[in-house]
C-alpha cells in the first residue's frame, strides 16, 4: 500500500496485522475517490472515519488538504496512523483520534469539508454514522462511503443526498452533497 499522488507520492505505508487486520481500500477505487474531488482538496478539512492504516486521509494531506483528523477506535490502529504520517512527513497536518466513531461525532461541534467513510461491511455501522456526520458537514462539504454492494444505504441524510454512485467489483462508492449543491444553490 502506498501514496499514489502529491507530497508523500511512493511512501510505502503500514497497515495493522495479525488479528487486528483491516480491509484497505483498493487503489482502483482510492484513485477513482481522489480524481473525483481532485479540484476540492486544496485547504480543506479531511475526515477518514473508521481510519485503518490512515491511508485515505495521508492520501488527502499529500494531496494538498490544509488538515486531516482520523477517527477510529483502535488503539493498534491509531499507533499505525501516526507511524505513517511520521513516514509521509505529515503529521504536522494531522489530528489522530481514538474514540468509537459515532460518540465522538455525535459529541463535536466541529465542521468538515470531505468525509471519507468506510466502516467494516454489513454490520449497520454504515447507516448508523451517515445522520450524524451529515450534520458535521460544511454545507459545501462532499461525503463519500465505501461499502459492500448488498449494504443498504439510503438516498438521503439530513440535508445530504446521494449525488453519484460508483460500482467497482463487489464495492460500491456512494457521494453526498448538500441538497443546495446538487440542486445548483451553493
Amino acid at each position: 500500500m502506498r501514496v499514489i499522488t502529491g507530497s508523500a507520492r511512493g511512501r510505502a505505508l503500514e497497515t495493522l496485522k495479525g488479528d487486528d487486520i483491516v480491509r484497505p481500500t483498493t487503489d482502483k477505487v482510492k484513485e477513482a475517490v481522489f480524481s473525483s474531488i481532485q479540484f476540492e482538496l486544496e485547504g480543506r478539512v479531511f475526515i477518514d472515519v473508521f481510519a485503518g492504516s490512515g491511508q485515505m486521509g495521508i492520501e488527502a494531506l499529500s494531496r494538498g488538504a490544509a488538515k486531516a483528523v482520523f477517527l477510529d477506535s483502535s488503539k493498534k490502529a491509531a499507533a499505525v496512523i501516526e507511524r505513517n504520517l511520521k513516514v509521509t512527513n505529515l503529521q504536522h497536518l494531522a489530528e489522530v483520534i481514538t474514540a468509537d466513531s459515532v460518540s465522538y461525532l455525535k459529541r463535536t461541534d466541529r465542521e468538515f469539508d470531505i468525509a471519507f467513510l468506510d466502516p467494516p461491511y454489513n454490520k449497520g455501522i454504515l447507516q448508523e454514522t451517515m445522520p450524524i456526520i451529515a450534520q458535521r458537514m460544511k454545507k459545501t462539504g462532499v461525503i463519500i462511503c465505501e461499502s459492500a454492494l448488498n449494504d443498504k444505504i439510503l438516498q438521503k441524510y439530513y440535508n445530504f443526498t446521494l449525488d453519484r454512485e460508483r460500482t467497482y467489483g463487489k464495492i460500491r462508492v456512494s457521494t453526498y452533497r448538500h441538497v443546495d449543491f446538487v440542486n445548483g444553490n451553493i
